[in-house]
């Protein structure tokens, strides 16, 4: 049997037809625990990835709708850097990672998702999170429901 019942991935599916950028979108609702947005702060925020590469696997982007480095100004480049570094070590004490893959994507030929508002991944890795489903089959699995990790970060997010 070559098929994997995966239903939540049709909004997914759904989203990819939505007018607009999808932060800005999510930034407007003002309902963050809905849209797994952790935290704002003055010019940036940190949101959990709907569609992980793994468990705890967020981004850090600037609240103003830019796309690439060169369009962020000197105090939300320091911002977003502040809040990666924050949320690696929120993640690393809520989660115990052994490791951590940080990235930006520019360009959908760099695998941009969404183009138009830059942003970084963060993305824990434990010892042995390589295993014979991505390996063999190309298919990820991520062992905890994002509500469930939402509310246990949110919990650990320092009070400000």
């Amino acid at each position: 049997m070559r098929q994997l019942w995966a239903p939540w991935r049709i909004e997914y599916i759904k989203e990819a037809d939505v007018p607009g950028c999808v932060f800005c979108r999510l930034l407007a609702e003002r309902n963050d625990d809905k849209n797994l947005i952790l935290v704002r702060r003055q010019k940036t925020f940190a949101i959990l990835n709907r569609y992980p590469y793994n468990s705890g696997h967020l981004m850090v982007a600037p609240l103003a709708h830019k796309a690439d480095l060169k369009d962020l100004d000197d105090v939300e480049l320091l911002e977003m850097m502040r809040l990666l570094a924050d949320m690696q070590a929120l993640v690393q004490a809520t989660m115990n990672p052994q490791g951590f893959n940080l990235g930006v994507n520019l360009g959908r030929t760099a695998g941009a998702g969404v183009l138009e508002h830059i942003h970084l991944h963060l993305v824990p890795r434990w010892n042995g999170d390589t295993n014979f489903m991505p390996v063999i089959g190309d298919v990820r699995v991520v062992p905890q429901a994002l509500s469930d990790l939402f509310a246990q970060l949110r919990k650990a997010l320092p009070a400000t």
